[in-house]
């Protein structure tokens, strides 16, 4: 589909040929485009430009997990910060291809962008934030949550066991579903305090656990369970690897035994699991609001790189 709106042309890529045009204006998802063009991770159905001629004034783009039929997040959402017409350029975009690429009756995808982790004490990275939420929440989105995006480098920490705990490969599904609908009483997670007041707390776990853990590649050997010496579970640990990054997916603890530090020792037993495979860096991420979380992952050593933006049309 093409639109020509006064002297603007909105449409999709023609195929990957275009990604040199595509990436005319930069963000930090540029080189990682074409893999994931060739690995179903996007369609240039899914990749939309607004266009003066040969110049690129704006850009969308959505992603989804490998052959999926429907995007899942509006991950690249771009304008030329010197086009004097941005805003509107970006809104008539985001507008045309979300008609487009979200199927009708369908949720409209949430949509993320990463920031440094100053961006509000630097004039370029706000303003730029700043005009593209604007654009989006004059389509009727609203922030959702700011997220901390964090990272061990091989020479890090690599904690020993703290002792109080023992740790188990997960049983099975239902095991690690069950723990997950308890951590999630309190939980100080928003997407998880949003799936709350939509769904019983178990529909949330499986939700979860179908749409991202098990569709994860790596070893599930990896998942471990926390337990006391009486084998009473804490808590748990799922590392994995998401396609780009070896990763904390996904930890817990039991309401019953927060407050005592086993995050800690949970943590650290994510971070020895995977930092024996030899990886060069292990990602995560929290809530900003989630400050015991945050806390865990920076005395582990896993400094916050950036931030990450959420907005939602829920």
């Amino acid at each position: 589909m093409t639109v020509e709106r006064n002297d603007l042309t909105l449409r999709p890529l023609s195929g990957p040929d275009e990604l040199p045009l595509f990436t005319r204006l930069p963000y930090q998802t540029n080189d990682k485009l074409a893999a994931d063009l060739a690995e179903g991770r996007r369609r240039p159905s899914w990749m939309w430009m607004a266009l003066r001629g040969d110049r690129l004034i704006a850009r969308a783009a959505w992603w989804s997990r490998p052959h999926q039929d429907t995007p899942l997040l509006l991950d690249v959402f771009d304008l030329d910060d010197d086009a004097p017409d941005r805003l509107d350029a970006g809104a008539r975009l985001l507008r045309t291809a979300m008609a487009e690429v979200v199927p009708p009756g369908a949720p409209i995808p949430e949509y993320i962008r990463f920031v440094p982790p100053d961006w509000r004490e630097s004039p370029g990275p706000r303003r730029a934030a700043e005009e593209r939420r604007s654009v989006a929440e004059g389509l009727g989105a609203r922030p959702l949550v700011e997220r901390l995006r964090m990272e061990w480098r091989r020479g890090g920490p690599v904690p020993e066991p703290g002792g109080r705990l023992a740790f188990r490969p997960v049983g099975d599904t239902e095991e690690l579903i069950g723990l997950m609908t308890e951590v999630l009483d309190g939980t100080l997670d928003a997407h998880g305090r949003a799936d709350l007041t939509r769904m019983p707390a178990r529909a949330a776990a499986e939700a979860h656990y179908e749409d991202e853990l098990a569709r994860y590649r790596s070893p599930r050997e990896w998942w471990r369970i926390a337990t006391l010496p009486d084998g009473d579970p804490v808590g748990f640990v799922v590392p994995a690897h998401n396609g780009y990054n070896p990763v904390i997916a996904y930890i817990g603890v039991r309401p019953a035994h927060r407050g005592r530090g086993y995050v800690d020792e949970i943590l650290g037993e994510g971070t020895r699991v995977l930092a024996a495979q030899g990886v060069d860096r292990i990602r995560a991420s929290t809530d900003v609001g989630n400050t015991p979380m945050a806390k865990a992952f920076a005395r582990a050593g896993y400094p916050a790189f950036e931030h990450q933006l959420d907005m939602t049309w829920s």
